[in-house]
């Protein structure tokens, strides 16, 4: 089982729209792994292989293959946790799909949402890890399509796309797609898609409001917080910014810190797109720019802050992060620590 999960508020809005379809979820829950307590939880988690399972089972005992189709009726915010309320704050939609992009680990670090403005048109492409298990195409179905009428419930009009795109084959009555998004449908594409007019995303949101916004976005962001201080990454930095001042650390004694094995801390570091190198270089690097910036502190004290041997391997180190040498990199403050390594 992979370390990817969803939160329970949207497996929950899943389960619900599939009892709305009349399938029986209790048995198809517990055939998934799903625990009906934990949908009640609010801050409970499924992993991405059980929601992935969960619409597998759903095709199959509808024998509908556009199952999603039926899952998916107007959404409120309440699925969307308090992201769709920052959605729903928001000046326009592309503020609100922008706010959707940064917070949407609260709803899954299982997804991945990337948007990009080409001209006329905005295009959201949508990444769904399944873990261990292949994800199935009705799970894209309906993230996109939930996705697409919680944006035209806040918008509070018809919202039509200029295009949607699947990555799977058509299925049987493809029809019922192109009368549910209200749009050209494209299959075997090479990305999972919504394609939207640049000025429909430009249009003012009747509940816009810039105070609010403000209020949710402080929410959003003490959930990512408590999200993080959960994730195995952020724990094995603490024990790296601890070991540094005593020479570089090494995976093996980070994990007994963490009271794990090596081989899990590795496996696990994977899982949450990352590697021990990966995390050491990049805390390195952070404290870095910390370091460099205050003026009392020689490049050697700096250099034995962060576990290097001497002060000529941090200034290669420095020369591969910044492009400067540690001098250069003081000098040119602050505008040096956006430039790439």
């Amino acid at each position: 089982m992979s370390e990817r999960t969803t939160s329970s508020a949207w497996v929950k809005g899943v389960v619900d729209a599939m009892t709305a379809a009349g399938l029986a979820v209790d048995g198809l829950c517990g055939e998934a792994g799903i625990a009906p307590a934990a949908l009640a939880e609010p801050t409970a988690r499924v992993p991405t292989e059980r929601v992935s399972r969960l619409w597998e089972l759903a095709m199959v005992a509808s024998g509908d293959p556009a199952i999603a189709l039926r899952c998916a009726p107007t959404a409120r915010p309440s699925k969307f946790e308090v992201v769709g309320y920052a959605m729903l704050s928001s000046p326009h939609l592309r503020a609100g799909l922008d706010r959707l992009v940064r917070y949407l680990r609260i709803l899954s670090d299982a997804a991945e949402i990337q948007l990009g403005d080409s001209g006329a048109t905005c295009r959201l492409e949508l990444r769904l890890f399944g873990g261990h298990a292949p994800v199935p195409g009705a799970r894209y179905e309906f993230d996109l399509l939930a996705l697409l009428n919680f944006c035209r419930w806040i918008a509070g009009r018809e919202l039509r796309p200029a295009q949607v795109e699947f990555a799977h084959p058509a299925p049987e009555g493809s029809e019922r797609y192109r009368d549910a998004f209200q749009c050209t449908v494209r299959f075997e594409a090479p990305r999972n898609a919504l394609v939207f007019a640049a000025d429909d995303l430009a249009k003012p949101l009747p509940a816009a409001d810039p105070s609010l916004a403000d209020l949710h976005d402080r929410f959003a962001g003490e959930r990512i917080r408590a999200l993080d201080s959960a994730r195995l990454s952020v724990r094995a930095r603490q024990q790296i910014v601890r070991a540094l001042p005593d020479g570089e650390p090494k995976r093996e004694a980070i994990a007994r810190a963490l009271c794990i094995s090596e081989r899990t801390l590795q496996r696990r570091l994977l899982d949450e797109g990352s590697s021990f190198q990966q995390l050491l270089d990049e805390t390195r690097r952070e404290l870095a720019q910390s370091y460099l910036s205050q003026a009392s502190l020689s490049f050697a004290h700096a250099a034995y802050l962060l576990g290097f041997a001497d002060q000529a391997i941090f200034t290669r180190a420095c020369k591969r992060w910044f492009g400067q040498t540690p001098g250069q990199v003081r000098q040119a403050q602050p505008s040096a620590w956006g430039r790439p390594a």
